[in-house]
């Protein structure tokens, strides 16, 4: 961050001093909600949580480092004490976000915005400094802790910003304002929550709808090929461009394939040129991220050229989604376990069928280990019996459905798609499923591990690459 003075940052914030014997004294370090984090020089916001009160570590924070506290009542060190910790710490990142001046890149959609994210970062961060959001650091205080790293130097600043209802983004716009708006897609994640896709595009469009208008240096990067995206055009008074596969898209991908080993390849067809790409993700899905991470960056000025080279080079920067390792004996494990919905779920499986392709000559299998898909209301049977029938469909060698109500589904779709004899089973818990798996696996065999965060089966990814491993709680 900036530094700024503990006196400046109050008034910021409209807070009261605590306990400060030197109201110029700056803050040069992090801003950070977690005391185990603090550096010299940090601000520690002290949240209050259902389990964990912040306030009852700022003593703690204080004596790592921390110049001051941002709190909601006195603490006995030196704090800024305000009525609402979230709404003060949005009203920092804003207030340092506008000093900068810098680019604010914020994104949203219903599948594949991590991902996306870290594609923009890595080939932005080739053309000037960027910032950028951390794993699916998304929501009121993700957003603003990001914002809050960047610094004078920053040039760009990459945002994923998540909804679960109305006027989440709107708010989250407000509090750093965006330049470049991208909408990937609208899918069913939290349909449950939201009542329907309708509501979906309504809450997607709100970053659209906040975006400057063209003559402000606005604009909205949308993708050509989802209806309920292309339709937000109406919404905004942004310059509008189009990704995706349709003629009209400025940023398209012609000649599309996948490697043996399941990566894209594509000539990459922008405004100002042409060049071709392979990346290093593997799934025909990232195709469409990609394209939305160079439609931002044409718009930020970079070549064809080096954006190519910049997408063919960059790698998954978080954890758990479709994490590629190969172990020793050749079994690979297709970590993809930090969540799932219907759309990302389809893509998972059919990369991994393109996986297993280049080894079905060897005798080598394909595996989905899937658990259930959370949040998705009424569509929940339909959705699970359609993801257990493409399984089918895409000649997954084996299914393996973890957990209760929901996997059951998964299997009966495979199931009463032509799946009668082994090559779907339901298992009761990761434990069961990493049982089976030992037993049953070979070298060649390509295992895709995915479900929603809760149910936790990042577990049965974690034990097969340890020997030695034990799923949790066992």
């Amino acid at each position: 961050m900036i530094a700024l003075s503990l006196a400046e940052i109050a008034e910021i914030v409209g807070g009261q001093a605590h306990d400060i014997p030197d109201p110029a004294a700056r803050i040069t370090g992090p801003v950070v909600i977690d005391s185990r984090e603090v550096k010299p020089g940090s601000l520690f916001a002290a949240f209050a949580g259902e389990r964990v009160d912040g306030h009852d570590y700022a003593v703690r924070a204080v004596e790592a480092g921390a110049a001051a506290v941002l709190a909601a009542r006195p603490v006995g060190v030196p704090a800024i004490v305000v009525d609402d910790v979230q709404g003060a710490l949005g009203a920092l990142a804003r207030a340092v976000v506008e000093r900068l001046g810098t680019d604010v890149v914020a994104l949203t959609g219903s599948a594949g915005k991590t991902s996306t994210k870290d594609l923009i970062a890595q080939v932005l961060d080739r053309h000037a400094p960027t910032v950028w959001t951390p794993g699916s650091l998304n929501n009121e205080i993700g957003l603003p802790l990001t914002a809050l790293t960047a610094t004078g130097e920053t040039r760009h600043l990459v945002l994923e910003m998540g909804a679960r209802g109305i006027g989440h983004i709107r708010y989250l716009t407000g509090l750093t304002p965006p330049r470049i708006g991208l909408v990937l897609n609208v899918g069913t994640a939290h349909i449950g929550e939201f009542g329907g896709r309708e509501q979906i595009a309504r809450a997607k469009g709100e970053l659209v709808e906040s975006l400057p208008s063209a003559e402000d240096g606005g604009v909205a990067v949308l993708n050509a090929d989802d209806p309920l995206v292309r339709a937000m055009a109406s919404r905004t008074k942004a310059r509008v461009t189009l990704f995706g596969e349709a003629d009209e898209a400025a940023v398209r991908a012609e000649n599309v394939r996948l490697t043996d080993a399941g990566r894209p390849s594509f000539r990459l067809h922008t405004p100002t040129g042409c060049s071709d790409v392979t990346l290093r993700l593997y799934g025909e899905h990232h195709v469409s991220n990609a394209l939305a991470a160079a439609a931002v960056a044409h718009e930020l000025g970079m070549p064809v050229d080096e954006i190519a080279t910049a997408l063919s080079e960059a790698g998954s920067l978080s954890r758990w989604r479709m994490e590629v390792t190969e172990r020793p004996d050749g079994v690979t494990i297709v970590n993809d376990a930090y969540n799932a919905n219907p759309e990302s779920m389809r893509a998972a499986l059919r990369a991994l069928a393109a996986m297993g392709r280049a080894g079905q000559a060897r005798g080598a299998r394909t595996w989905a280990v899937l658990g259930k898909m959370a949040e998705l209301g009424d569509a929940s049977l339909a959705e699970h019996d359609a993801v257990g029938r493409l399984a089918v469909r895409l000649n997954v060698s084996k299914l393996v459905a973890v957990g209760d109500r929901e996997a059951s589904w998964l299997q009966l779709g495979a199931y009463n798609e032509g799946s009668w004899g082994e090559e779907s089973v339901h298992v009761s818990d990761a434990r069961a499923a990493v049982d089976l798996l030992r037993r049953e696996l070979r070298p060649g065999d390509v295992v895709l591990v995915k479900a929603s965060r809760s149910v936790g089966l990042e577990q049965v990814a974690l034990a097969l690459l340890d020997a030695e491993g034990e799923v949790a709680g066992r």
